[in-house]
């Protein structure tokens, strides 16, 4: 029997196609969007529609808007921020990610828009909170769930939040939040390492040579539109990318971070580098992640034990307001907490003082 005729270059056989969804994970700020947005170039679909771009991201996210109402929703239930750096915060959005009504969501939403592109990009820097619940419906949509993460130096992931986010927590709770979401972010995604569905990218490779790289990912993970390619689709791409989108350069010495929350950063920045080096994905660096992993969890819980006045100060401030219900006058206790023990006080407390202040931020 005479084989079936291979596609011609430049055209993947839509049918022949295994079902793959690529989930693109990672702190905000780190390139996600551009990775995203140059596999969806390639022919890879991202489901509509999308959130519209801005003047954070010109050029789009390329995240599709039902996923970010769903995990805003889903981390609402479960009290937990975008980009909360309390390790405790894991095990709220896991219990969040087994409720099998929103598995089965998630499975129908995927399997409405496989139904008509067999390899979908799902990108939103909230999934990361809930990568167990896509795997899951991924594969009951009948997909093969793979997951690329991208790796920007955490200065600059920071730098980048404060510029365009506007962030007032300080350069110490978003570089310990980019611990938080990259050290559990590479746990999570063990179960693919055996078959080969998981990546690690870093942006500044992206930037400066997306050929070398994305054919190495669409190679590893079997991306079978990125493979087959055309002239049109690359042009469109090295129209897309541009090295100007680094637009933040801040070194780690630059964050004046405390010495251990500096060091940790550090290493664990060196460890997830290598992940993306060829046959560095070894168990030698997951033990060390681990270690690093737990390190960071033990000096949390040191920083929220020497918080704790702040915290308390805090909760009496919110219960005096919430029983006289008036506005927070300028100058309130809550003001005079020193900047750098206020970004240690538990994101879920901090909210709740801010709205019975009468405070957006």
């Amino acid at each position: 029997m005479n084989a079936a005729p291979s596609p011609p270059t430049g055209q993947a056989d839509s049918e022949a196609t295994p079902h793959t969804v690529l989930f693109v994970a990672g702190a905000g700020r780190s390139g996600t969007s551009t990775f995203a947005g140059l596999m969806r170039l390639l022919g890879l679909h991202v489901p509509q529609p999308e959130v519209p771009a801005d003047d954070s991201n010109p050029k789009g996210f390329a995240e599709p808007q039902w996923t970010v109402d769903f995990h805003d929703r889903l981390l609402s239930d479960a009290m937990v921020t975008v980009s909360d750096s309390r390790p405790a915060a894991w095990f709220e959005t896991g219990r969040i990610a087994t409720r099998e009504p929103e598995r089965i969501a998630a499975a129908e939403w995927l399997g409405g828009h496989l139904a008509d592109h067999p390899e979908l990009v799902v990108k939103d820097p909230r999934l990361g909170w809930f990568l167990g619940l896509w795997r899951v419906a991924a594969v009951r949509a009948g997909a093969r769930p793979t997951f690329a993460t991208m790796l920007r130096p955490p200065a600059e992931v920071v730098g980048s939040k404060q510029k365009y986010y506007r962030n007032r927590l300080g350069s110490a709770h978003l570089a310990s939040s980019w611990l938080n979401m990259l050290l559990h972010v590479e746990r999570a995604t063990r179960e693919n390492v055996t078959d080969g569905g998981r990546v690690f990218v870093r942006y500044a490779d992206l930037l400066d040579d997306w050929t070398r790289v994305t054919m190495d990912v669409a190679k590893r993970l079997d991306l079978q539109a990125v493979l087959h390619a055309d002239q049109e689709n690359l042009r469109d791409v090295h129209r897309f990318i541009d090295p100007s989108l680094r637009r933040v350069t801040v070194s780690l010495d630059e964050l004046a971070l405390p010495r251990r929350l500096h060091d940790l950063t550090e290493q664990t920045w060196e460890q997830l580098n290598l992940l993306a080096e060829p046959d560095g994905d070894t168990p030698e660096v997951r033990a060390t992640l681990d270690q690093l992993r737990d390190a960071y969890v033990e000096l949390y819980e040191e920083s929220e034990a020497i918080s704790r006045s702040s915290v308390e100060v805090a909760k009496t401030e919110l219960k005096r307001r919430l029983r006289d219900q008036q506005p927070a006058p300028r100058g309130s206790v809550a003001d005079k907490i020193p900047h750098d023990l206020r970004a240690k006080i538990p994101p879920g407390v901090r909210t709740g003082v801010r709205r019975a202040l009468g405070r957006e931020r």
